[in-house]
């Protein structure tokens, strides 16, 4: 059980780390990339739509919208739905996504298109000129840009962000101090296990002391025996001397 606890816990650390780096990652390609003429990706742009003027039949505001560059303009027709900046008075040098309605000519000659929302289906102000065009629509990623747009904000930057990376360290926190519980522990268990050893030989020396003690004990007994065992032949000795001398 505890064994399934680690591995669950360690999923979801791991979980935390992807979610919290793909939060980053995303954050630094989208503010690099989205909403950025001056930017592509192998020939493609990436806008997130700022209204509903072409929810009725392509995609609705808040959605992340592919854009192709294009360098043949003659090569659009009616129906393709192109991004230009917008050079009308309401919205001029925004970037405006709408589908072609026909082919047209500005006031000074200039070939283009009219285009228009299919949402209020109505032809925008200017005839978009072939200078402004930025690339035909190709598909799009529903509420990406909706999703984008939060993480710019502060809560936003709080929980897709700070929060997982603050789990994240205080994980990697925890998991510090019971490692430094652990190796207290263990450093304890070392410095007692060496006390019992010492203990053990001290216990073993003393043992070999007493016996030694007792080796010299017996042995010096032995020489007393000995000692009290030579002297009644010593005297019998000087008998028999004394005898024969008579």
């Amino acid at each position: 059980m505890k064994k399934t606890l680690i591995i669950i816990k360690n999923i979801l650390v791991g979980l935390i780390v992807v979610v919290a780096v793909g939060m980053m990652v995303f954050t630094v390609f989208s503010m690099n990339t989205f909403n950025r003429n001056d930017r592509s990706i192998l020939g493609y742009k990436l806008y997130i739509v700022l209204s509903d003027s072409m929810s009725k039949t392509d995609f609705s505001a808040g959605d992340l919208i592919i854009v192709k560059n294009i360098s043949d303009f003659t090569e659009l027709k009616e129906g393709d739905i192109i991004s230009y900046t917008s050079q009308n008075i309401d919205n001029f040098g925004e970037t405006v996504t709408h589908k072609i309605r026909r082919a047209a000519t500005d006031e000074y000659g200039n070939p283009g298109f009219i285009t228009y929302g299919t949402t209020t289906d109505t032809d925008d102000e200017k005839v978009v000129t072939y200078p402004y065009i930025l690339g035909i629509y190709k598909t799009s990623i529903p509420k990406v840009g909706t999703f984008f747009n939060f993480l710019k904000t502060t809560p936003g930057y709080i929980i897709c962000i700070l929060l997982p990376f603050l789990i994240l360290i205080l994980s990697q926190g925890i998991n510090c101090v019971k490692l430094f519980k652990k190796y207290k522990q263990e450093q304890l268990e070392e410095i007692n296990q060496e006390k019992e050893e010492l203990r053990k030989e001290r216990e073993k020396s003393q043992e070999m002391m007493a016996e030694l003690l007792e080796l010299k004990k017996q042995l010096k007994q032995k020489e007393e025996v000995a000692i009290i065992n030579s002297q009644p032949i010593e005297t019998a000795a000087s008998e028999d001397s004394d005898t024969s001398q008579d």
